[in-house]
């Protein structure tokens, strides 16, 4: 994906920070209001020429999403979007914390354009929480990999009919890990995953999705570091490398997102 300039395209920001589809930079931006010393999040849409250059989008009605808007269970909030593009459709993935079970479900909402959206309801539910969907394909097929620390597992969904039907495949790891985010690089595939704490961050890499996922040599690669070790969203490719995204979760949980350029990436090397 290559970010244009002179146009402002809409681009997806999560909660957080962070959905960059290939066609373009669309971000979904997850906003916060203060209501009776809750916290409520919403979903909107903000768009600009690069991902450093962002502001509410004109074409939007912000927020596009709230938990008003979930109508098949009982939402408190709406959280973690995550977006992917099929056809002429647009498909947005995002946590629904549902009042009821006190645990978070993967909803779904579509879009013709990017801007005004439609609830469609609950597509994947699990006995544990589960929050940023991050959604990608491969060879032509769809994958789906969330959070589900409480389970202790990094679970790798595959859609059999999409955007239904998310079928458990492979685990790719196990323990107590947060906001898992996957991507391919020079033949390989990575996941880049943070601790309860939001202050480690670990790499993993495997040929395969479905491989042995070893852990990179110079894991954890943030070390005791609340502002920058929670992943943020997709990673964007960006001047020959990638930018990595990752929430500030000091002071104030979700309060900033901050960019990291990866330059160097291999087996042994991560710059």
């Amino acid at each position: 994906m290559k970010c244009m300039s002179g146009k402002a395209r809409p681009f997806a920001l999560t909660p957080v920070f962070a959905t960059i589809l290939a066609a373009g930079v669309l971000t979904v931006l997850l906003e916060r209001t203060s209501v009776t010393k809750t916290t409520q999040w919403s979903i909107g849409i903000y768009s600009g020429p690069t991902p450093f250059d962002l502001s509410p989008s004109s074409l939007a009605q912000n927020p596009v999403l709230t938990a008003d808007d979930v109508t098949d269970v009982r939402a408190e909030f709406v959280a973690d979007p995550f977006m992917i593009q099929r056809d002429t459709i647009w498909y947005m993935f995002f946590e629904v914390m549902n009042a009821g079970t006190g645990q978070g479900d993967i909803g779904l909402a579509l879009s013709t354009d990017g801007h005004e959206w439609r609830y469609d309801g609950i597509v994947l539910d699990e006995p544990f929480h589960l929050s940023y969907p991050h959604v990608f394909s491969w060879e032509r097929e769809h994958y789906l990999v969330p959070e589900s620390h409480r389970d202790r597992t990094v679970r790798l969904y595959k859609a059999s009919y999409f955007p239904y039907g998310w079928t458990v495949v492979d685990t790719l790891i196990h323990g107590y890990h947060v906001d898992p985010t996957v991507f391919r690089r020079n033949g390989k595939w990575w996941l880049f995953v943070s601790n309860p704490s939001r202050d480690i961050l670990r790499l993993f890499w495997a040929f395969n999705l479905t491989d042995e996922w070893r852990e990179h040599s110079a894991s954890p690669i943030v070390r005791d570091n609340p502002h920058s070790a929670q992943p943020a969203g997709r990673f964007v490719p960006w001047e020959g490398g990638f930018i990595r995204f990752a929430q500030d979760g000091k002071p104030t949980y979700g309060k900033m997102v901050y960019a990291f350029i990866i330059r160097a990436l291999s087996e042994s090397t991560y710059v």
